[in-house]
């Protein structure tokens, strides 16, 4: 084993994801996907090359590590990058221990896509050719010498691509999954490639093997692709539906989520080994409720030992987002987010979301990542496309998630202050500059929603210290000041789902959070996403924000019309989970 550089593995907010271990790569790093082989070691294979995303010599490599993602084996070369471009590899490991690599191949070496004016566009060819794969029976230290492609049929969208269906575009990011003696590779068509946004047209699809499990001589897989049709997987409204990931049922169904670009994760259930699906839908936090914001980003769903369920995604889009002159759809990947899923009678109900991994610098673009499971402890990977890394996850965060659909009970750890009304004595927070956090957390019933209304205010006579108060927009806002910087954000506000109601006791957590400087609010047991109304339900601060610390003796609700009762402030970061427990506690 060669030592690779680890970045702070053990720091103490290991959701930074500089305190991840690094995954070789020779410049670019993508899909860095991991299974374990039979000797127990994990093998990641990942799309790799000297240049950026498309450029020539893109390839694919795998590396092994028998320490947990610490450090890692000297690449190895499943296609050369003397060759043409071979991208977007999955792996996928047989009980006999064999492991195969899917991946797309520029079979006929094509140079130039026609019909696209702009030339660095026109360039791109790694997203053609042929669905190739490979194969290794020493748990990737070698790969097999020959080659194979897998058939793929065209539907009539094909012939309308650039090349008139002579070649086809697609590309996969799903991991392959075993499901019923069969395995599934999900991938996307595309079906027009050019400006805007390089895939203008998009869908989704399977390939399935029903021998690949039983069959040694890989040119005697069977393969057909699904869904039946020409329609794949489709966005409910966009004309985007791509990256398509799958997870099985306790039942025996397929869950498959994908991105579209209408702001919105799309999902779709197969009852039916994949021929066919439920009609285009965008994900929701459970049946009929509301869905689940996300950008033109990769979402990744999986189903561990324990029967559960994790999302990760990246928690904002909406419609508001197509009120902007011009949506990125491919920015804000930071932080990414994650939610536990529950199965009940066949469909799956999302927790609501927690902060998995950030970085300091807002406009880092993490995704593609990978789960992996092992020995009780749970790991993920995920790139930004220029350096790849692996990370364990604190498994109280993932068990807070899961935990979110038991009756709930009042977080102890770190609570500080405590009141029921009049005065209380504010704890000393810390200074979020280190990376810690705090939280308020009370009921309150409110008579009406006028703007004005103060729930708390310890500002010194310098502007230190915290306020707490309702906007003209029916919502609250909370407001951080160091003496020196003030920032703050506020809650949604509507009628959707986590707003405020008069003449109701509310249940309110105001996070903030001092690792990605963000402030949330969960109200009711509900996350503030921003709705229909806002790109954002959460918030940055000024990073250069430290201490907020006002005045020790403050009035609750000093001009409010209504009343509080158990307000609690904790001097560290409550998360999401424990202030839906605290909601589902009661008062």
């Amino acid at each position: 084993m060669i030592l690779l550089a680890i970045a702070g593995w053990g720091e103490e907010d290991r959701r930074n994801i500089t305190t991840g271990s690094i995954i070789p790569d020779e410049g670019y790093s993508d899909q860095p996907y991991v299974v374990k082989t039979a000797d127990g070691a994990w093998l990641c294979v990942l799309t790799t090359g000297k240049g950026v995303e498309g450029e020539g010599g893109q390839h694919v490599i795998s590396t092994r590590s028998s320490d947990h993602g610490r450090t890692w084996s000297a690449p190895v070369d499943i296609e050369p990058a003397s060759g043409p471009e071979a991208s977007w590899a999955v792996p996928f490991r047989t009980p006999s221990g064999r492991v195969y690599v899917f991946y797309t191949y520029n079979s006929r070496n094509i140079r130039r896509v026609p019909g696209v004016a702009e030339p660095a566009i026109a360039a791109r060819v790694d997203t053609l050719g042929a669905f190739a794969f490979r194969y290794s029976d020493d748990g990737g230290r070698t790969w097999s010498p020959t080659r194979y492609e897998i058939p793929m049929r065209k539907i009539a969208a094909d012939l309308d691509n650039n090349f008139g269906g002579a070649t086809v575009f697609f590309w996969s990011v799903g991991k392959p999954l075993a499901d019923g003696g069969s395995v599934y590779i999900p991938f996307a068509k595309v079906t027009r490639w050019g400006m805007p946004g390089v895939l203008v047209r998009s869908r989704g699809f399977l390939m399935r093997s029903g021998n690949l499990l039983t069959e040694a001589d890989p040119s005697r897989f069977a393969w057909e692709m699904l869904p039946e049709g020409d329609e794949g997987l489709t966005a409910p409204k966009g004309p985007i539906s791509e990256e398509t990931n799958l997870t099985t049922l306790s039942g025996g169904g397929l869950y498959a989520v994908y991105r579209t670009i209408d702001g919105y994760l799309a999902h779709a259930y197969s009852e039916d080994k994949g021929r066919t699906w439920t009609p285009p839908a965008y994900a929701t936090y459970s049946p009929g409720g509301r869905p689940i914001k996300n950008p033109r980003a990769f979402s990744f769903v999986r189903r561990f030992s324990n029967g559960k369920y994790l999302l990760w995604y990246h928690n904002h889009g909406g419609e508001a987002a197509h009120l902007r002159e011009k949506w990125d759809y491919y920015a804000d990947r930071n932080p990414a987010w994650v939610s536990g899923g529950v199965e009940r009678n066949g469909r799956i109900w999302w927790s609501e979301p927690e902060i998995l991994l950030y970085d300091d610098n807002p406009k880092t673009r993490m995704s593609y990542p990978d789960w992996i499971e092992d020995g009780g402890r749970f790991f993920i990977t995920e790139t930004q496309k220029t350096v790849a890394r692996v990370h364990e996850v604190d498994r109280k965060l993932l068990e807070g998630l899961w935990s979110q659909f038991e009756p709930g009970r009042v977080a102890r750890e770190g609570l500080a202050a405590e009141a029921d009304g009049g005065e209380i004595e504010m704890p000393a927070l810390p200074d979020l500059t280190t990376r810690r956090g705090f939280a308020l957390d009370f009921w309150m019933r409110l008579k009406e929603l006028s703007p004005g209304q103060v729930i708390l205010d310890s500002r010194d006579a310098g502007g230190k210290g915290l306020t707490l108060a309702l906007s003209n927009r029916s919502s609250l806002v909370l407001t951080l000041s160091d003496g020196t910087t003030r920032s703050g954000w506020e809650s949604d506000c509507g009628t959707h789902p986590g707003t405020l109601r008069v003449n109701r006791w509310q249940h309110v957590s105001v996070i903030v959070d001092g690792g990605p400087k963000i402030i949330s609010f969960v109200i009711d047991g509900v996350f503030n996403d921003g709705g229909a109304a806002r790109q954002f339900g959460w918030g940055r601060f000024d990073a250069s924000t430290g201490d907020v610390n006002g005045r020790k003796r403050v009035p609750l609700a000093p001009r409010l019309f209504g009343e509080v009762s158990r307000f609690r402030i904790y001097n560290r970061l409550l998360r999401t989970s424990e202030a839906v427990g605290n909601f589902h506690a009661g008062r």
